[in-house]
C-alpha cells in the first residue's frame, strides 16, 4: 500500500492556474492507477482524472478535459494536476488517490483504495 499526501491548494482568482501534487510514499515499487477527484460543498465526489503509473495512460471526465492535466514525475512517486484557466466551479477540496493495478485503471470512485488528506482549492470571480 501507499500512504498519499497533496500538496499546492489555495486560492486563486478566475482565469488563473494552480498545480496540484500528491505525492506517494511506501510501496511505490509497483504499478497503481492513480486518480484525482474533488469534493465541493454538498456535492458527490467526482473523478477529475487518472493515470496508470505502468504505462502513463490517461483519462479526464469529460467536463475536465482541455483545462486539466494530469501527468507524473519520473520516479512515478509524485503526482500533478495542472489546472488552468480555472473558474469559481472548480472550487473544491482536491483529493488524490490510488489503487495498486496490474492493468485496469477507471475513473470510477469505487476503484481506488487509498485516499489522501486533501487539498483546498478556492477560485474567486
Amino acid at each position: 500500500q501507499v500512504q498519499l499526501v497533496e500538496s499546492g491548494g489555495g486560492s486563486v482568482q478566475a482565469g488563473g492556474s494552480l498545480r496540484l501534487s500528491c505525492v506517494a510514499s511506501g510501496n511505490t515499487g509497483s504499478s497503481y492507477c492513480m486518480g484525482w477527484f474533488r469534493q465541493a460543498p454538498g456535492k458527490e465526489r467526482e473523478g477529475v482524472a487518472r493515470i496508470y503509473t505502468g504505462s502513463g495512460s490517461t483519462f479526464y471526465a469529460d467536463s475536465m478535459k482541455g483545462r486539466f492535466t494530469i501527468s507524473q514525475d519520473n520516479t512515478k512517486t509524485t503526482l500533478y494536476l495542472q489546472m488552468n484557466t480555472l473558474k469559481s466551479e472548480d472550487t473544491a477540496t482536491y483529493y488524490c488517490a490510488a489503487r495498486r493495478s496490474g492493468g485496469y485503471c477507471s475513473l470510477s470512485r469505487a476503484n481506488f483504495e487509498t485516499w489522501g488528506q486533501g487539498t483546498q482549492v478556492t477560485v474567486s470571480s
